[in-house]
């Protein structure tokens, strides 16, 4: 195998905010530091600073994730996000004729496969086996419980492929477990692979390794706002990093790791338990907190040890670039709207320009990312920050700066026309509001 079609990995956390890692600023647990394993994929690999998430929230990050497209392009996506209740939808859902990363990687002969989360809708008219992928293990909904594999409306939901399917066992292990199982059968096999290793942790019910006894009393209850700390967060996290140990060591073990690349991120910002400092907000919100987030991408053929770079990018461009990385062209009936970071993976110097671009249904929120410069509305107030000055976003240059204020603004405005506009009965699901928590 050459550099050119290698190994690829897509790992995505669940609810994982932009400093709960170490190599992020995150700080030790009480039981030593959160995420060695990852912090030693950065040391080894490149570290973004400045990398978002298509959207602040689950589902539609997966569509931009799956397609390499803005979400906004399809329906299912304007679901904030696709709420258990669309069972049965043949709308409400990622379509199986849309070409996928998945399904173009396969189509060129890789062996493909989904261990963990899918939420892009449900059977009989949604699932990863009708959207690229040979192979898939995990839930299809939102969140279930770590022990019960229930979700929130009491249905079990763990499949092997389409069918049902009962399992022992904490979920982040379950998953990681499958993982190291799959890159060692696909050691013998001459085709190159793409494993999409889709991790609940540390979305919510908040629950550890150790915590089984509970699991009887919080499936019926899995958002239980009463529920978690930051010392169980940041176990769930350590979970995971553990997993993603064993899988690159099952890498190194079966002569796989230097032809492998493993990206690492996050679906959106962290939720209430998250360590996001210095930023604003989290998942639901567009202020930085809510989309900027890790990404790690490892990959010793091509990627020089201990990079980091501030190259703006965002969930869509990693798409892109195992695209480009596997030699993979897009269908020409969906051109991506991602862009490949291949040449900067190899070379940091040819870093590039990258205007970004969102809207949320909820709280009419919008936000452009131009270099330094980011214009955000929220409820209908408008914002400019300098986000290298400020990544709080306290200092509104709004009124300083009215003529960048509003070539931002028309940026985003041309943008928005050229995408469907959000349908009138898109649906935003919150799942906690002021009278549960002081707000941040």
């Amino acid at each position: 195998m050459t550099a050119k079609q290698p190994n690829l990995i897509y790992i995505v956390a669940d609810d994982l905010g932009h400093a709960d890692l170490g190599c992020y600023g995150g700080r030790d647990a009480d039981f030593g530091p959160v995420s060695p394993v990852l912090d030693g994929l950065a040391e080894t690999g490149i570290r973004f600073t400045q990398g978002y998430s298509n959207s602040p929230v689950c589902s539609p990050t997966r569509f931009a994730l799956m397609t390499a497209r803005y979400q906004y392009r399809l329906r299912g996506a304007a679901e904030e996000p696709i709420n258990s209740k669309s069972r049965g939808s043949n709308t409400l859902g990622l379509p199986p004729e849309h070409p996928t990363l998945p399904s173009l990687l396969r189509d060129a002969g890789y062996r493909t496969a989904l261990i963990g989360k899918w939420h892009l809708g449900y059977p009989p008219s949604f699932g990863p086996l009708k959207s690229g992928y040979e192979e898939s293990f995990g839930p299809l909904s939102g969140g279930v419980d770590y022990f019960t594999h229930c979700d929130s409306s009491g249905n079990h939901d763990l499949r092997l492929g389409d069918a049902e399917h009962h399992e022992e066992g904490y979920l982040t292990d379950l998953l990681s477990r499958r993982a190291v199982e799959y890159v060692e059968r696909m050691a013998g096999q001459d085709a190159p692979f793409f494993l999409s290793l889709h991790y609940t942790a540390p979305h919510w019910p908040w629950e550890t390794r150790g915590d089984a006894a509970r699991a009887p009393a919080i499936r019926d209850n899995l958002f239980d706002l009463a529920a978690g700390n930051i010392h169980v967060y940041r176990r769930m996290i350590h979970h995971m990093d553990e997993g993603i140990g064993w899988i690159m060591q099952a890498l190194a073990r079966t002569g796989q790791l230097d032809d492998t690349l493993v990206v690492f991120t996050s679906d959106n910002g962290g939720e209430r338990f998250s360590d996001n400092w210095p930023l604003v907000g989290g998942k639901m919100d567009l202020t930085e907190g809510g989309i900027r987030v890790p990404w790690i991408a490892h990959w010793p053929a091509a990627i020089a040890p201990g990079t980091v770079t501030a190259q703006q990018c965002m969930t869509m461009d990693w798409s892109a670039t195992m695209l480009h990385a596997a030699g993979v062209a897009a269908h020409p009936g969906y051109p991506l709207d991602g862009r490949s970071l291949l040449p900067m993976l190899q070379d940091p110097a040819k870093a590039f320009a990258r205007p970004l671009f969102w809207r949320m249904n909820h709280r009419g929120q919008r936000a452009h990312r131009d270099g330094d410069w980011k214009y955000l509305r929220v409820d209908g107030n408008d914002y400019l920050f300098n986000i290298p000055q400020d990544e709080r976003e306290r200092a509104n240059l709004a009124k300083r700066e009215p003529e960048r204020l509003a070539a931002l603004r028309a940026a985003w405005e041309a943008w928005d026309a050229s995408m469907p506009p959000i349908p009138a009965d898109a649906t935003v699901s919150l799942g906690y509001s002021v009278k549960d928590m002081p707000q941040r």
